[in-house]
């Protein structure tokens, strides 16, 4: 079973991919982790990937899905995976279905974690980093023993630009004008199944699992 993580930016994918990776046994694919592999290990694909990331631009689709492609052919993969982190796009989607088709693969399910954009600033917005020992605190789930303050030095934590609400907020919206096109996709192909991840962590896990076995 080939599966497709969906969802906004602190919507919880990363999450919900090691509880459902523990209990399904398959393995989780970021692109993230695909990149620093390939760069790493200088491979073809991750030499032409390296001059994209390092000057912050997108990487092209032919790359990451020859990436994709070459680690889902890895043994372990052989019974499926869970794919985090692309689409980020329409043309990815489609770009990734043609390559995958070719290969006689498809996608089974696209599981989208809806959180609501109000939940998502609040979620985001509440890190704080210690400037000198990089310690990374959160507001709520993991505030500091005194309000602002490094728990391990004592220095005065720091929020970064990106972190502040307003940036956030904007941030969100537009990814979700393309996350909007990348649901509509799949829903057409009648494997999309929404769950709600404003409820607490288990309650997503076992809804998750429920939409794998319908």
């Amino acid at each position: 079973m080939f599966i497709v993580l969906l969802g906004l930016p602190g919507a919880g994918k990363g999450t919900q991919a090691a509880f459902l990776k523990d209990d399904l046994g398959l393995p989780h694919v970021t692109t993230g982790d695909l990149f620093r592999e390939n760069i790493s290990k200088e491979t073809d694909l991750g030499k032409q990937a390296k001059e994209y990331v390092e000057s912050g631009k997108l990487v092209p689709n032919d790359i990451t899905i020859g990436m994709l492609l070459d680690r889902i052919a890895q043994p372990d993969c052989a019974g499926g995976c869970m794919i985090d982190g692309f689409p980020r796009n329409l043309e990815q989607a489609k770009a990734l279905d043609k390559a995958l088709e070719e290969r006689g693969r498809a996608i089974n399910r696209a599981l989208y974690i809806k959180v609501s954009e109000d939940e998502l600033v609040r979620r985001l917005s509440g890190r704080w980093t210690c400037p000198k020992c990089a310690a990374v605190y959160h507001e709520t789930s993991a505030p500091p023993k005194a309000a602002r303050i490094c728990d391990n030095c004592g220095s005065e934590l720091s929020q970064r630009a990106d972190d502040k609400p307003d940036v956030v907020r904007t941030r969100l919206q537009v990814n979700m004008e393309n996350m909007q096109a990348i649901i509509d996709y799949y829903a057409a192909q009648s494997n999309l199944c929404k769950v709600n991840g404003e409820q607490d962590a288990a309650a997503v896990t076992t809804a998750l699992k429920g939409c794998l076995e319908d």
